[in-house]
This record gives structure tokens, sequence and C-alpha cells, in this order.
């Protein structure tokens, strides 16, 4: 039996069930958003970028969040299919980092999860143009009367611009601080998604 099947923190060689123990635990002790993450991706040049956004959805098939596919991140990804994220949770001194192939959700997933956002959200959606210059805010504020009126009734379809992505990961780390910076680090990786997962242990 190894060490990640006897911790009392590695409690599994499934990383999907350890990252949904860990979450769980997050959602109970960190006072704000506990799904927040960085979202790292690279644009055309190879120019790394850095943004924090909310994760929306978790399972074996991959890490969901949703955006504007014509912001930088949505172009980044679009362009290069692939990204890191990374989860802090101070409040238990862990952090999970995750690399791997990005995909677009399907429609239908995106629809689904749009028409459970407020009405309010819908409508920002569709006003503001992510990641553009703006030259006021009143600018900001005229876009969200012009869609706010649009969708009085009825409801707000989604935004052919905006979607979820998907990271299908081929790394998965999760780390625990320990006394005197002599961390715990346990890393899954696979070749590929159908590949099966290898462990190992990190020096810190």
């Amino acid at each position: 039996m190894t060490s990640a099947q006897t911790d009392p923190v590695f409690t599994t060689q499934d990383p999907f069930r350890l990252f949904d123990e860990w979450m769980q635990l997050a959602q109970k002790k960190e006072l704000n958003d506990a799904n927040a993450m960085a979202v790292a991706t690279v644009d055309a040049d190879g120019m790394p970028d850095i943004r924090m956004v909310l994760l929306k959805g978790w399972d074996p098939t991959g890490f969901v969040f949703y955006t504007n596919l014509e912001s930088a991140k949505g172009e980044e990804l679009l362009g290069q299919p692939k990204a890191a994220y990374c989860f802090h949770w101070k409040s238990l001194r862990r952090q999970i980092r995750l690399r791997g192939t990005i995909v677009r959700v399907s429609d239908a997933e995106a629809d689904a999860y749009f028409q459970s956002r407020a009405k309010d959200s819908q409508i920002g959606a569709w006003a503001s143009r992510q990641s553009r210059p703006l030259e006021s805010r009143f600018e900001l504020e005229k876009e969200v009367a012009r869609y706010t009126a649009k969708y009085a009734l009825g409801k707000v379809e989604r935004p052919p611009h905006w979607s979820g992505f998907r990271l299908q990961p081929l790394s998965i780390e999760f780390w625990r601080d320990r006394p005197f910076r002599l961390h715990d680090r346990l890393v899954f990786k696979r070749e590929n998604t159908d590949a099966d997962w290898t462990t190992s242990h990190l020096f810190p």
C-alpha cells in the first residue's frame, strides 16, 4: 500500500475523487469563492497570460469554466487549446495545479448553464464586449440598459460568442503546506486522456 493510500490527506489513487474531497472541504472552510482558480494561457506570440475565474463544473471528463469567446482568454484558448489551472486555499494551506488540453463544451451544456445564471448575469454576457477598450462606464451602462429592454419579457438566449471550456488534465498536482517548507507534493500524470494515471511524490 502506498503512502497516497494511507495518508489522511492523500486518501485515494483517483485524482478526480481526491480533487472532489479537497474542493468539498474548501467549500466549508474558505470564506469566499472556494472555486476560484487562476487560468494560465498563451497568446499567438507565446506570451503567457493569467487571470482568476470560477470553476463551474468538474467530473472525470474535465474541469469547466465559462467565458466570452471573444475575450483575451477565449481567443487564446481557441488559438492554443492548452491551459493550466491553479487553486490556492489559504485556509487549508493547500494548492492544486492542473495542466492539460482544452476543448469547448457542447452547445447543450453551455445553454443549460447559461439558463441557470441570474438574469442580470445573462444580460451582462450580451452587454460586455469583454477585454476590448471601454471609453467610459456610461458606455457599458447603456449596453446593459439596451439589452435589459430587449429581454424585458421572456428568457434571455445564450449569446453565440459565450460558451465554456473544459480542461482535460494530463497532470494534477496536490500540494499541502508542511513545517519548515518541507511540503508534500503528490502528482498524477498520464500521456493522454485515455491512458492510466501514474503517481509520484516530488521534493518540495
